[in-house]
């Protein structure tokens, strides 16, 4: 068995399941099926009940009983809305050119600084930068999806967005590197690249595609892919340096996607 390690922790693992493959099963997914389907990513049934658990908790999940009598999970109305989010962030590639900014300013009472902190944390995970305390930005299509989140969590009363585009002094380009953590950002790509480059070559030097596998090598890839479209921008290429790997861990991300996707649906009864 698969030793599942803290990149695809069996929470975050049930998650990218749902949003591969479990929201489009007809129904709540049964709890057997989801201890199979996390066995074949080397996350043992105890793991498995105790990560729902936490997911039923956190809202994400809802427990609701199949055709056929069985006790299952399905996705609650706030996490499709989460999932289809991140579908044009995960599937997408951003957009070439420079489309203007999106700025969400905020005031948090002192009184209230745990909000701050919360308000604070969403935004970083979002992909926001922070150009002044107080003054997050990020490309203008993220707009939606901060939206959604921040209403979500009851944020909204503290935040006003603007749209726009930078003027000055620094040029773009300077002032992306103070906004972001660019270097940081990279790191996670290059990573990504260490750990499904040899996998993408693996199954390009091969003409079957077992289910199974398929199926166990494209979650473990969409589970570590999911988080980069949240943790770098997709700001254009002209504001990024010239040996930006983002585009080469999209690609491979693309290929293994392209080739395993649909054939691992095969494995979960699609």
């Amino acid at each position: 068995m698969i030793n599942v390690s803290d990149q695809h922790a069996p929470r975050s693992l049930i998650v990218t399941l749902y949003g591969a493959y479990g929201r489009f099963v007809p129904g709540p997914v049964p709890v057997a099926e989801l201890i199979r389907l996390l066995a074949a990513v080397g996350v043992d049934a105890p793991s498995v009940r105790s990560s729902v658990s936490r997911l039923k908790r956190r809202g994400l999940l809802v427990p609701a009983r199949t055709a056929e009598g069985a006790a299952g999970y399905e996705l609650s109305p706030e996490a499709r809305q989460l999932l289809d989010d991140g579908d044009r962030r995960i599937y997408h590639a951003p957009p070439e050119k420079d489309e203007g900014w999106v700025l969400a300013v905020f005031s948090v009472p002192e009184s209230e600084r745990q909000r701050r902190h919360v308000l604070r944390s969403r935004l970083a995970g979002l992909g926001f930068g922070t150009a002044a305390p107080g003054v997050w930005l990020a490309p203008a299509r993220m707009y939606e999806e901060a939206r959604h989140t921040l209403r979500r969590l009851r944020l909204d009363p503290y935040v006003d967005f603007f749209s726009g585009e930078h003027l000055g002094f620094a040029p773009t380009v300077e002032a992306v590197a103070r906004w972001w953590d660019l270097a940081a950002i990279a790191k996670e790509h290059e990573a990504f690249l260490d750990r499904h480059t040899p996998v993408l070559q693996e199954w390009e030097r091969r003409t079957d595609t077992p289910p199974e596998e398929a199926y166990r090598d494209y979650l473990l890839a969409l589970d570590s892919w999911r988080r980069l479209p949240y943790a770098d921008p997709g700001l254009p290429a002209p504001l990024l340096p010239g040996d930006w790997p983002g585009a080469r861990s999209a690609q491979v991300f693309r290929g293994l996607h392209e080739r395993l996707r649909d054939a691992g649906a095969a494995f979960v009864g699609l």
